[in-house]
């Protein structure tokens, strides 16, 4: 099929699964988050540690002691780094939330990944203007 825009599809279908391509698009801009917290929060971790190094060097021994203690190393959440977290996140619910994506679309449209977008496409394009092609063929696109 090359168009995209899936004529065959009624506004009803194509609106929702939109609205769930947002959702999901919308979950892996907050597991991108989620990355930057964990790669965020070990790097202060690390700094922490290079830190305690420095005040026991520096005389401060009572606090490196307790900053080592109770803060270097210490779980973000009960019972986890933050590299658990991820796993937990990618395992639960980024994982059930794609696999409902890819059901929806396979169900109501045979797999097409972003029939709105090329619906608004056909819309606000200007037939024969410069740069303003309808695009390639499905069998043409790269793979998803």
């Amino acid at each position: 099929m090359t168009d995209r825009s899936r004529p065959d599809l009624d506004d009803t279908t194509v609106e929702a699964l939109g609205t769930l391509s947002e959702a999901l698009e919308t979950v892996e801009q907050a597991r991108g988050f989620l990355y930057a917290f964990h790669q965020l929060s070990g790097k202060a971790d690390v700094l922490l540690g290079e830190a305690v190094d420095g005040l026991r060097s520096a005389g401060a021994t009572a606090l490196a002691e307790d900053l080592e203690r109770d803060l270097v190393g210490r779980n973000v959440v009960a019972d986890r780094w933050t590299f658990q977290v991820v796993e937990d996140y990618d395992a639960g619910y980024w994982s059930t939330f794609r696999a409902f994506d890819a059901r929806a679309r396979e169900e109501l449209s045979g797999g097409d990944r972003h029939v709105l977008e090329a619906r608004m496409k056909q819309r606000e394009r200007t037939p024969g203007a410069p740069r303003q092609k309808a695009g390639p063929a499905l069998d043409e696109q790269p793979p998803s």
